[in-house]
């Protein structure tokens, strides 16, 4: 197992075929800085080009899994914020990016809270494990702006337009529960046992097929955007490129084996 760089705004460990990023501001509720947005995008493409790895688990250190967008950037920067924020973006959507297009499941694993960047995040992901006292805040509202970090797509795609609007013009705020309620998070666990039952299902995802992850993961995210046909067709092209892998043939033998 890889041991990360302590020091870092966020850290990478890898084990086997499941890799942990953790955001690593503790004392800033891992809120994202410059700094943060940068490194983040540099592990996901160090994610993304590994084979090796199946299962990509995103975490926060300390008392919350990530408070948003770091507000002592926006204070300090007032007078001259546009570019700023455009240059923190930048990175920062290119990790959010990158976690879609990547070939692996990428799992939110969420504690404490959740606001913000950080509810985007937390369903940009693939999918959602949450503690049961998880809090998640869209907090853009409150300060007089609109969304980022992927929030409008992340949250939408899952409650549609009417609760997404909902959820960041009305509301603001949301339980854990209400989450699962909702289809927004997988599996709700006791606090305690939150990073066992994420290393739980994070294994159980990587034991499938390489190219069953990369292929069942790029059809279900583009099923939104292609006609039926389209959908139909990228399945056929999808499942036969599957069944050149040696494990399909090792599973089908395996089946037939077993049938005997």
């Amino acid at each position: 197992m890889s041991t990360p760089d302590s020091d870092q705004p966020a850290l990478l460990a890898v084990d086997g075929a499941v890799a942990t990023l953790t955001l690593n501001r503790p004392t800033a509720f891992n809120s994202i800085n410059l700094a943060i947005a940068q490194r983040l995008e540099q592990l996901a493409a160090q994610v993304e080009a590994d084979d090796n790895i199946r299962v990509l688990v995103v975490e926060g250190a300390g008392r919350a899994f990530c408070g948003g967008g770091d507000i002592q950037v926006f204070g300090a920067s007032m007078d001259n914020l546009e570019p700023v924020i455009r240059e923190l973006l930048k990175h920062f959507h290119a990790f959010t990016v990158a976690l879609r297009r990547m070939p692996k499941v990428v799992i939110s694993s969420v504690h404490g809270s959740a606001a913000g960047a950080g509810l985007s995040l937390a369903f940009m992901a693939d999918m959602c494990i949450a503690a049961d006292d998880a809090k998640f805040t869209a907090a853009y509202h409150k300060l007089g702006i609109s969304p980022d970090g992927g929030g409008t797509i992340g949250v939408t795609e899952i409650v549609g337009a009417r609760r997404a609007l909902q959820i960041f013009l009305a509301d603001g705020s949301f339980s854990a529960q209400q989450g699962y309620d909702w289809g927004m998070i997988a599996k709700l666990v006791p606090a305690a046992e939150l990073k066992a039952a994420t290393r739980e299902l994070a294994q159980r995802i990587a034991q499938n097929a390489p190219a069953a992850i990369a292929a069942t993961k790029a059809l279900i995210h583009q099923s939104r955007f292609t006609s039926v046909a389209q959908q139909l067709d990228a399945e056929v092209e999808r499942i036969t490129g599957c069944m050149k892998h040696d494990e399909f043939g090792i599973a089908v033998n395996k089946f037939l084996t077993k049938a005997k």
